[in-house]
């Protein structure tokens, strides 16, 4: 089984080294597809080092900021693993817990596993209780029209079996693509997965992007996707 880690980055110069060392060390054949959504601090420049030392990794650069969603549609187009798994480069969410991720795929039970933040005993960093309503009521409403059950549908830590997100058009730019992967997979019948898994989550003051207009922008989203695509 081969991985492709497809990993967005916008503004993670402080992050890099430490997100790919952790990533390589997993023990799995695996390629690391790296999208710089138009960095405006020196990611770029780490990525072309990066690139120079791990001969496992392919970077992209946008020209101008479109955002995750954006990121995620360049990545998918390069993939040639059997695997896909998102990692975001601002080490929220840690690599040690790909074998939770990758199990139901390799039993054959699941075609997508979602990492949670809500369940399980993992360790995670105590946050923000608003960000954590809006997570609950987005997901809730996402569960209503895909007929899900998830807990934790906005989270990032994604595993999807390659030929799902190669019959997957991703239209968002930005973290609407969250809710459109979860209502496409539903809407494809694909069997999902949710395991535990560590959330070392950001303040803002260390670069957390998301904020309440993002939150806005997935109630939208979920509607729009269930109904018009």
């Amino acid at each position: 089984m081969k991985l492709s880690i497809v990993m967005p980055v916008y503004n993670e110069e402080d992050t890099l080294d430490e997100i790919f060392r952790r990533v390589q060390a997993t023990p799995y054949d695996k390629e690391i597809i790296a999208v710089d959504d138009a960095s405006v601090d020196s990611s770029r420049k780490v990525l072309e080092r990066l690139a120079g030392q791990y001969d496992n990794l392919r970077v992209f650069y946008h020209e101008k900021n479109q955002g995750k969603g954006a990121a995620l549609r360049t990545g998918f187009a390069q993939v040639t693993g059997d695997v896909v798994i998102i990692q975001d480069a601002d080490l929220e969410y840690d690599p040690v817990d790909y074998p939770a991720l990758l199990d139901p795929i390799q039993r054959e039970l699941a075609d997508v596993v979602y990492g949670s933040r809500l369940i399980g005993a993992q360790p995670h960093r105590v946050l923000y209780f608003w960000h954590y309503m809006g997570n609950r009521c987005v997901t809730f409403l996402s569960n209503m029209f895909t007929n899900l059950n998830l807990s934790d549908m906005e989270v990032g830590y994604k595993a999807f079996k390659a030929d799902v997100v190669k019959d997957i058009k991703i239209s968002s730019n930005r973290f609407g693509v969250e809710p459109e992967l979860t209502a496409k997979v539903a809407r494809k019948g694909c069997r999902v997965y949710e395991v535990p898994i560590s959330y070392h989550g950001r303040d803002y003051a260390h670069g957390k992007k998301i904020t309440w207009r993002d939150g806005i922008a997935a109630i939208y989203h979920i509607v729009r996707y269930r109904f018009f695509a």
